[in-house]
């Protein structure tokens, strides 16, 4: 266990000084942009879903970083928001196709143009949802927040079920406009795949990158707001409430900026999604992938963006690779189809014995920040205790000192 804990505290302190820095970056650009070009050219559509989907669960957990890593709320019903986007996208997209339609512009509308329209609101319902729910419980601290957050989560989840404001369909889920498009020089969407000999350039393909251009966008705002004094309020509140609150920081103020914030993301992540799938219902936002974004941000490292891109990496793509792997035919001696089906669910299991490694051998997670990793570094903690210990005695000895006197 200790030349594990060593061997990631190395890992992590590479990564921390500018070559190691410049190095992740370089190589991360290149997977990002090249690698799922490389599968489409070899025909392996599959993996090029994949990468677009880890797009996605990267934009959630971003957002949940804020309220979880930042702001130190636990919230277990981030997904929440995420419905709320993907139904008020779908809705807005229909009910803006019918108008413009009726109205003669564009005559007849493409498959999926309203996407680009709706976008620039598309976090405006999850922000909705977000103060609606953090006006209210926000008093509340700890566990008792969490519970109250993912019975918010179910709420949502049984509303869309039984299709109480009449615009889910319930259970069998809501037909989306389609899957057609994508940016052009000249143009606002593209009917058909572009090819270039036997490279087809996919829609898949093309919503992969619209989502990474949305990551992007994301990490630069949350970066921006990180080091500004909101950011900093997040912090100081996120270590103690008590001596935020009298140093000036507006406690529930600053909560509910967490909360609207990080649901805007859940919105615009469900919105791109609905749009990219065609078709959305209940299951997809489950209480289950709640717990699977928590994972993502806490395995990750609370409150490191980089950590949170890494979780929702491993957490989303590692099953999936290895589903496919069960499946390809160089096991199809050792196990049978339905094993090989049931490889994927099994997923929980494996990320429930990550966490409790994680929580045994490096709390911080995997890259933490830096304040996150003085903060749960056990070397700090003994100082820290050392130190108190110091404290306490300088003191106990000077209430002697003033008692004999």
């Amino acid at each position: 266990m200790t030349a594990i804990r060593s061997g990631l505290t190395r890992v992590n302190d590479f990564f921390s000084t500018a070559p190691g820095k410049v190095a992740f970056f370089f190589v991360l650009a290149l997977v990002t942009l090249f690698l799922p070009v490389y599968f489409q050219s070899v025909g392996n559509a599959f993996m090029v879903r994949i990468f677009a989907l880890v797009g996605i669960y990267a934009l959630l957990a971003l957002g949940l970083n804020i309220v979880v890593g930042q702001a130190g709320l636990l919230n277990l019903g981030f997904i929440a928001f995420y419905a709320v986007g993907a139904y008020a996208g779908m809705n807005l997209g229909f009910l803006m196709q019918e108008l413009l339609i009726g109205v003669g512009f564009l005559g007849e509308a493409p498959e999926n143009w309203s996407y680009w329209f709706i976008l620039p609101f598309a976090a405006v319902p999850g922000v909705i949802a977000g103060l609606m729910i953090g006006t209210p419980v926000l008093r509340l601290r700890g566990d008792y927040l969490a519970i109250v957050t993912l019975g918010f989560g179910e709420i949502v989840r049984i509303a869309i079920t039984n299709d109480i404001a009449g615009i889910t369909n319930g259970a069998s889920g809501l037909p989306g406009i389609g899957q057609s498009v994508a940016p052009a020089a000249g143009q606002l969407w593209v009917r058909e795949n572009l090819s270039a000999g036997n490279f087809v350039f996919s829609k898949d393909l093309y919503w992969y990158y619209i989502i990474i251009a949305l990551v992007l966008f994301a990490i630069f705002v949350i970066n921006r707001i990180d080091n500004s004094r909101l950011g900093r309020a997040w912090v100081a509140m996120r270590e103690d409430e008590v001596a935020a609150s009298s140093v000036g920081v507006n406690i529930l103020t600053t909560k509910l900026w967490a909360f609207a914030l990080g649901a805007a993301w859940g919105g615009i992540a469900g919105h791109t999604y609905a749009y990219w799938v065609g078709f959305i219902s209940p299951e997809s936002f489950n209480f289950m992938e709640s717990v699977l974004v928590v994972c993502m941000v806490v395995l990750g490292g609370m409150g490191s963006i980089p950590g949170t891109i890494l979780g929702a990496v491993i957490i989303t793509a590692v099953p999936e690779v290895i589903r496919a792997l069960a499946a390809s035919p160089a096991l199809s001696g050792v196990l049978t189809a339905e094993q090989a089906s049931t490889v994927g669910d099994y997923r929980f299991l494996i990320f429930g014995g990550l966490m409790v490694v994680m929580m045994a051998l490096r709390p911080q997670g995997i890259l933490p920040s830096k304040r996150r990793a003085r903060e749960l570094n056990p070397a700090n903690e003994n100082i820290r205790a050392q130190e108190n210990q110091q404290l306490w005695e300088a003191e106990h000895k000077h209430n002697s000192d003033s008692d004999i006197l």
